[in-house]
C-alpha cells in the first residue's frame, strides 16, 4: 500500500499514541521541569532549529504554525513576542502544548486548532500570516501536495514559509536501509517509515531530495530562496 492510500487516522492514532519528543524528560509531565528539560534536549540535538526558525524575527507577527506537536517551537515563537496560531492532528498532542503554554503564562499570544493540514481551511479561519512555519510536520500526511495548496491560501505577497522535510540523502535514511533493509533499496519507502521516528512503525514518512523538496513547494506557486541539510544528533 502507497502512502497516499494511508487514512488519515491512522496517521493520528499513531502521534497520539506517542507525541514526538514526550520522552524527552524524566520530570513529571505537565511541570515546568518537564517543560524546560524537553526543550533544552530538543535544541541540543537540533540546534538548528533555533537557526532555522529565527524566532526572535517574528516578534510582533503573525505566525501559523503547522504541526506543532508539545509545543517548544509554538513557545519560542510566543516568548518572543508572535502571535501564534498552532495547529495539529494529534489531540494528545495539542492538550499537552496548551498545557505547555499556561505554564509559560503565554495564553494570550497562542490560539490552538486540531485539524487536519489537508484541510486546513474547514478549521482555521483563512487570513494572511507573515510566517508559515512547519517544521518535519508534512512528509508524515498521506497527501503532502494538498497540504501545500491549503497553506497557500494563508499567504500574501511576502509571506515567509519555512517548511523542514526529511532528507533522503542522510546518514539516517543510509542505517535504516543496511541495518534493517540489508540493501533492499526497493522497500526504502517501507523501512524509512517503520525506523524513521522513536516509536516504530509511522503510518507515513515522505523522504525528498534538495531537488524533489525544491520541486515540491515551486508547484505549488512557492519561490524557493534558499534550502538546507543539517543533521540530528544520536540521542
Amino acid at each position: 500500500m502507497g502512502f497516499e492510500e494511508v487514512q488519515i487516522d491512522q496517521v493520528k492514532d499513531y502521534w497520539d499514541r506517542r507525541p514526538c519528543n514526550i520522552r524527552h524528560s524524566t520530570q513529571p509531565l505537565g511541570t515546568r521541569q518537564y517543560f524546560d528539560e524537553v526543550e533544552a534536549r530538543k535544541y541540543f540535538v537540533e540546534p538548528h532549529i533555533p537557526i532555522f526558525a529565527e524566532f526572535p524575527h517574528w516578534s510582533g507577527k503573525k505566525v501559523l504554525e503547522v504541526g506543532c506537536g508539545i509545543g517548544t517551537d509554538t513557545v519560542s515563537f510566543a516568548r518572543h513576542g508572535a502571535l501564534v496560531t498552532s495547529v495539529d492532528l494529534s489531540v494528545r498532542s495539542v492538550e499537552i502544548a496548551r498545557q505547555r503554554v499556561g505554564v509559560y503564562g503565554l495564553e494570550k499570544q497562542v490560539r490552538f486548532y486540531f485539524a487536519n493540514a489537508e484541510e486546513l481551511s474547514c478549521y482555521v479561519p483563512v487570513e494572511p500570516y507573515d510566517l508559515i512555519y512547519s517544521f518535519g510536520v508534512i512528509h508524515h500526511t498521506p497527501h503532502p501536495e494538498v497540504v501545500l495548496e491549503q497553506l497557500r491560501q494563508y499567504t500574501r505577497p511576502g509571506t515567509t514559509i519555512k517548511v523542514m522535510v526529511y532528507h533522503r540523502r542522510s546518514w539516517k535514511v543510509a542505517w535504516i536501509l543496511l541495518s534493517e533493509g540489508r540493501g533492499k533499496f526497493w522497500k526504502l519507502q517501507e523501512l524509512v517509515a517503520k525506523n524513521s521516528e522513536a516509536q516504530m512503525g509511522c503510518p507515513v514518512t515522505y523522504t525528498y531530495t534538495r531537488r524533489e523538496g525544491r520541486e515540491l513547494l515551486e508547484r505549488h506557486g512557492f519561490r524557493v530562496r534558499d534550502s538546507q541539510v543539517n543533521h540530528i544528533f544520536a540521542y
